[in-house]
């Protein structure tokens, strides 16, 4: 490592625990950096950092972060956690202070073939279907992925080779810090749209990180925003699209779905078949986030073989439509979908399968999103045939905005909400019926609400 890491013995993180945080701890520890860290809440990642011997204290406290030279945060850090006012102040006397984006920009540039997977809508999946290729093609890759995988045990994973796997997030323009060689363009959806302001601020944003790409832009060549953030680029990087059309130099052919939780297509590049695709996760935007994990992958000279396999083989992120089981006819699924056109995508897909009824139980992110995206959020979430609230998570928030989950739920028919999550869960069991899907949905911590509802559903079975 370079830069601000030169010299550096004793690398403290707050919040460790997180998703983009743990992921990093793995590498720099691989690289034999003495690494100390904290967090507010008990997790199992939080768990797994012990396990690799790093010291965690659990409550976050300005002692902490005695004996660091380098403290890293995130920006979901509030200015008053007293770590983070701690860490301000030692800055004044050398300690270096990194936010977390600066530390994921420091690492990609260690790699010649980052691949850095941006777009407002399925980044984790992608960058683990990627991870999930390069595994198959025995490329002993590191990743930093946004949800867990179950073929790498987590968030990340530490390799040795010159591949890495990262999502480039736009939030705050963190993914501009990034130094991608293979960039990744989704989509380019309206979110973040309290520090944006503008879909052309924001359009702008991706036309910087096209420029800091070295490579290939990998781009979505049917979303409208994407292609003009692309074409107001000055970047020498080749440019491949992907998409649904026959115009794009990736897309899909012959797109079937065979059962709930399988499609099957021909992927074509230039309108010659590379390969026949069996995808083992839900929903046709599935199939599209495949032909741009291939369209990736194949621009970038990894083996045809090895992309289908990997492909095959990836049976989806955690927290990406999981499912975790089925009790007395009723199936319980966890999606960390917190995006209305995110929420849409998962409940047509749960629509077009064969259950009775989907029961959808949201918890609404930030009180900027759910405030701007009231009537986006109800429309999305009446997609469901009954839709349970909880209230919603602030994260690095404050209520200024004078919302509450009460707000949405009159914008929803038939809806109903409940402040804990206890509440949220016996009602959801006493009512639920053979033949249901209940999905829980949301980027905070809602999957708890999946696990109480599976606790009493078997304990209903004793």
């Amino acid at each position: 490592m370079e830069n601000f890491l030169t010299g550096k013995k004793h690398i403290h993180f707050i919040g460790i625990g997180g998703s983009g945080m743990y992921p990093l701890a793995q590498i720099l520890h691989s690289k034999g950096y003495y690494l100390t860290g904290s967090d507010n809440n008990e997790t199992a990642t939080l768990q797994a950092v012990r396990d690799m011997g790093i010291p965690v204290t659990l409550g976050q406290r300005a002692e902490n972060i005695e004996g660091a030279d380098c403290i890293v945060f995130s920006a979901a850090i509030m200015e008053d956690n007293p770590e983070l006012i701690a860490a301000r102040q030692a800055a004044k006397n050398g300690v270096y202070l990194a936010e977390r984006a600066e530390l994921l920009g420091l690492v990609t540039e260690q790699f010649s073939k980052a691949f850095c997977v941006s777009g407002t809508h399925g980044k984790t999946t992608v960058s683990s279907m990627l991870t999930q290729i390069m595994l198959a093609a025995d490329i002993d890759a590191s990743a930093v992925i946004g949800g867990k995988l179950r073929a790498i045990g987590g968030s990340g994973r530490a390799g040795n080779s010159e591949y890495m796997v990262c999502e480039a997030c736009e939030f705050k323009d963190t993914f501009l810090r990034l130094f991608p060689n293979i960039s990744v363009i989704l989509n380019i959806d309206g979110d973040h749209m309290d520090y944006f302001k503008t879909m052309d601020n924001l359009k702008a944003s991706f036309t910087k990180f096209c420029d800091l790409t070295t490579d290939i832009i990998v781009y979505n060549g049917d979303d409208q925003n994407t292609v003009e953030a692309l074409k107001n680029s000055a970047s020498k990087a080749r440019a491949v699209s992907f998409g649904k059309s026959g115009a794009n130099d990736f897309y899909a052919e012959n797109v079937r779905q065979l059962l709930d939780f399988w499609w099957n297509f021909s992927l074509m590049n230039d309108g010659a078949e590379l390969c026949e695709i069996n995808v083992h996760v839900p929903g046709i935007h599935n199939v599209y986030n495949a032909v741009a994990a291939a369209a990736a992958a194949y621009s970038a000279g990894i083996p045809i073989a090895a992309i289908q396999k990997g492909l095959e083989e990836f049976t989806g992120a955690m927290r990406r439509f999981e499912r975790l089981a089925e009790i007395d006819g009723v199936t319980f699924v966890d999606d960390y979908g917190h995006h209305p056109a995110e929420i849409a995508a998962t409940l047509k897909t749960a629509k077009e399968m064969s259950f009775r009824r989907v029961v959808v139980v949201h918890q609404p992110f930030t009180y900027s999103r759910t405030a701007t995206l009231m009537d986006e959020f109800a429309k999305a979430l009446s997609i469901a045939d009954k839709v349970v609230l909880t209230e919603i998570m602030g994260s690095r928030e404050k209520n200024t905005y004078g919302v509450s989950s009460a707000d949405l739920a009159a914008k929803i028919d038939g809806c109903v909400w409940f402040s804990t999550f206890e509440e949220t869960a016996a009602h959801v069991v006493e009512n639920a019926q053979s033949g249901d899907l209940v999905i829980t949905t949301g980027c905070g911590d809602v999957y708890k609400v999946a696990d109480m509802m599976i606790k009493m559903m078997r304990s209903k079975q004793t």
